[in-house]
């Protein structure tokens, strides 16, 4: 389906007048391809059986997909964030669903951060076996007590008189932990009372999953969408990593790291925008198909009128996604671009993207009525992950609080 309009006859050139790069293009076109030997069945099946989509990691990982935005010198495509949310909204407006970009999604933020703080080892060992598909990584940042307060995280990863690091503590909804041979864990190696702030004394490490080494347990968390991706609870009891798996300098981890959580939201928009259209594409082919009264119900202003609403809301919040994403990529080669100002980005991209998802999902699963509630519709399993970009991987109140502080320069309230 094209990404601007539901009529298969917009062309490649209208599309660019919206503002899309050939690469990103390009990218929309080929991801189309991968994704189109995939149906909606097959999301089905693995939705209700909880089974993960490696048949999909393999195609993304055989193309070379899972490197889109990693250095070409490490085997990746070289190209940014701007082309790999054209690549994540691909997946889920393909009707993939948030599960087959949630298959993929760590691929490529958790990676960031490594890509450019890493030791020439770290790259040279982790990142073409993640781009292969031989490895899968999850990012290990969310904990059960102290939730967005990140900076009190309690994980601890204390270092040894030999160098290595002993990790105890919890992390929590960490996708794909069960598949995942690596994690991008923070950690604090310097408590927080011996810290002038809160942001300091963490430190990020690409460490190995080992489920057969002590100290590391996991369990599975039963969820409400998604359900083909695994989301769990990951234990640590002095479970020992070594020292080489600091990647840049200690007690800097948060700095960091937020390379890759602003890279996470723009992906995060991306996915919530190709899984509001989807919803939108479903909902409108019913709505000229379904005839009650005589006539089809799409003729009913009360019918077309959410969903044409719905749709512009979608369009209002590309704007943003790839406008963040834009920046972000810019801010490798641009000074001038500040942290804070990709964040404020980021953030709202992700805000309004999520929100216009769920609107469309909502009216989707509406226009269908009862069948709405009907797995072979899909718009039930859609409406289920919408709810996802609007939680994670930060509340909506969150961004709210961000965006008051940093751009209304309002007094903190957290």
């Amino acid at each position: 389906m094209p990404l601007n309009h539901f009529s298969a006859s917009v062309s490649r050139s209208i599309m660019g007048m919206a503002g899309f790069s050939d690469a990103q293009l390009t990218v929309q076109e080929a991801i189309s391809q991968v994704c189109s030997q995939f149906p909606n069945t097959y999301w089905q099946e693995l939705d209700q059986n909880e089974q993960d989509p490696k048949e999909f990691h393999a195609a993304m990982a055989k193309d070379g997909w899972l490197g889109i935005a990693l250095p070409e010198e490490l085997g990746g495509s070289g190209l940014g964030i701007s082309e790999a949310v054209m690549m994540m909204q691909t997946i889920t407006q393909s009707g993939a669903g948030m599960a087959g970009a949630q298959a993929i999604h760590a691929n490529v933020y958790a990676t960031q951060p490594l890509a450019r703080f890493g030791t020439k080892e770290q790259l040279k060992e982790t990142i073409p076996n993640i781009i292969s598909g031989k490895w899968r990584t999850c990012f290990g940042v969310t904990e059960p007590n102290t939730g967005l307060d990140t900076l009190r995280l309690k994980t601890i990863a204390k270092k040894q008189l030999d160098g290595t690091y002993s990790v105890t503590g919890q992390k929590i909804w960490i996708t794909c932990a069960q598949v995942a041979s690596k994690m991008i864990l923070l950690a604090r190696t310097t408590p927080i009372e011996e810290v002038i702030k809160p942001s300091e004394g963490l430190s990020l490490f690409c460490i190995n999953l080992d489920k057969a080494k002590p100290g590391l347990h996991m369990q599975k968390i039963k969820k409400m969408g998604g359900r083909a991706v695994d989301a769990n609870e990951v234990f640590f009891d002095n479970y020992k990593i070594p020292a080489d798996s600091l990647i840049g300098a200690e007690n800097q981890g948060f700095k960091i790291i937020l390379h890759g959580m602003n890279a996470e939201r723009c992906l995060l928009a991306g996915e919530a925008l190709g899984l509001g259209y989807a919803a939108l594409a479903k909902a409108a082919k019913y709505a000229k198909e379904r005839i009650v009264f005589q006539r089809p119900i799409g003729m009913n202003q009360g019918v077309a009128h959410p969903l044409a609403d719905a749709y512009m809301r979608l369009e209002a919040a590309k704007l943003a996604t790839y406008h963040a994403a834009r920046l972000y990529d810019s801010s490798k080669t641009d000074s001038s671009i500040t942290t804070d100002a990709i964040g404020v980005a980021c953030n709202s991209a992700k805000y309004v993207a999520a929100e216009a998802a769920f609107t469309a999902c909502e009216k989707a699963l509406l226009a269908h009525g009862g069948m709405g509630y009907a797995l072979e519709y899909d718009v039930e399993r859609y409406f289920r992950e919408c709810l996802v970009p609007r939680i994670a991987p930060v509340s909506r109140e969150m961004i709210l609080n961000y965006i008051s502080e940093k751009v209304l320069d309002l007094p903190r309230s957290y």
